[in-house]
């Protein structure tokens, strides 16, 4: 019995008596191993939402560990949705530090390397409109992405609403314009894989291995191309949502795009245009006013607090405002109902979290993680102990949200386990 009147279970305990318990029959008080092993009901959505410049963690982790903590303050926004989300602290993927390295978030311990968005819309993706749809919401410094695909390929976002919102609800002529686009770029690619044919012939065999990366890049491309094709004719969705006049792409307007980015993003969902989705919350110098009141410094300034704890006061409601973002998302995805008649937050799993554990230090530790939706067992705070040598990784979570998905995965990254014995 914890402190708290909680029953804890020693892991290894359990896994050593789990042979044991598959002679008995089925009690009430214990589950089975292949209970916990893993997740029982699948879920058929998969969203990821990353901040640039990270999540602070005294404000974002609570302190207390399992179901009774204290809201902390970033997470307030949340209060009302409490039994729809769980919070982790101790997780990383054991990646390098700094901005550089930022793209651990969905990629794992290499940077740029496949992630996690682009292997569940291999997997999944295919039936839909739009296999996965990359969304950006503020700017910030230099060409940046989130989301790789296997061979590397920084996948580009879309940063304003209205390219999203026409992409959904095309009219005929959107339509007629986009095929003519995405054949005449067909051809151009075409030509280009005929002439590096050509080229391949008469390299060396050392800068082969190089062409064959430039040949799977291309084919990775012309697939996605042929989806698009393949699709233009599809049934297009209807809607009654009208965004604003114009789009908020001015780095001080990030909080609005976000709103209309998670507006879109709903609506996908329940018309089934795609299945998959990623918004990137980028910042650089921008000065928001939070509640009618101006910030003292810029996003990015605040995000190197030094430890100020002015500096920190204002970081906080800047996250705290991407929080109640994604609280309002929430509640719409518990209003909407999915092809099966259940809400869609039963069917989506929502990842928030960071490749950024403080940004003021450039670390990469302590990933601040939320997960919310699927039909997870919610409401907790669930904490790692990193200086346990068989602590989980932050990839391990991840086996877990893929397995939740119908995946045949065992691994991610430089983690080869899940998470289901602490989290299904």
């Amino acid at each position: 019995m914890n402190p708290r009147g909680h029953t804890t279970v020693n892991r290894r305990h359990f896994l050593k008596a789990a042979a044991t318990l598959i002679a008995l029959p089925k009690l009430e008080s214990l589950a089975s191993a292949a209970e916990i092993a893993a997740p029982a009901k699948k879920a058929r959505n998969f969203v990821s939402v990353g901040s640039y410049l990270g999540l602070h963690q005294n404000a974002f982790f609570p302190k207390e560990v399992g179901r009774d903590f204290t809201m902390p303050e970033t997470l307030k926004p949340l209060t009302d949705h409490r039994d729809s989300f769980s919070v982790f602290s101790g997780l990383d993927h054991r990646a390098p530090n700094g901005h550089k390295a930022w793209t651990n978030f969905l990629c794992g311990n290499t940077p740029n390397a496949y992630s996690l968005d682009q292997m569940v819309a291999d997997q999944i993706g295919q039936d839909s409109r739009f296999p996965s749809i990359q969304l950006t919401a503020g700017t910030g410094e230099g060409t940046k992405a989130m989301s790789f695909t296997k061979r590397g390929i920084g996948l580009p976002m879309i940063q304003r609403p209205s390219v999203f919102y026409n992409q959904m609800f095309m009219s005929a002529a959107d339509k007629s314009r986009m095929e003519h686009m995405l054949r005449s770029g067909k051809s151009s690619l075409d030509n280009v894989l005929d002439d590096a044919l050509r080229l391949q012939k008469s390299v060396p065999s050392r800068d082969r291995d190089k062409l064959d990366e430039y040949f799977d890049s291309l084919r990775s491309v012309e697939k996605r191309m042929e989806h698009q094709i393949a699709s233009i004719n599809d049934p297009v969705p209807t809607t009654d949502y009208r965004l604003p006049d114009s789009d908020p792409i001015t780095p001080n307007l990030l909080m609005e795009a976000e709103t209309l980015m998670y507006d879109l993003m709903a609506l996908a969902l329940e018309n089934e245009s795609s299945r998959v989705l990623s918004m990137f919350l980028d910042g650089l110098g921008q000065v928001f006013s939070i509640d009618g009141e101006p910030l003292k410094a810029g996003y990015h300034g605040l995000s190197h607090h030094g430890n100020d704890p002015a500096m920190i006061r204002d970081l906080v409601k800047i996250e705290r405002s991407h929080v109640q973002c994604l609280s309002n998302f929430i509640t719409q995805l518990k209003e909407k109902k999915g092809v099966d008649g259940r809400a869609l937050i039963d069917d989506t799993i929502i990842l928030m979290g960071t490749g950024m554990g403080d940004a003021s230090r450039h670390s990469n530790r302590n990933l601040p993680t939320l997960v919310a939706g699927g039909g997870f067992d919610h409401g907790r705070h669930i904490a790692v102990d990193q200086s346990d040598p068989n602590a989980p990784l932050l990839g391990d979570l991840y086996v877990t949200l893929m397995q939740k998905l119908d995946l045949e995965v065992g691994s991610f990254s430089n983690a080869s386990r899940n998470m289901n014995q602490l989290f299904s």
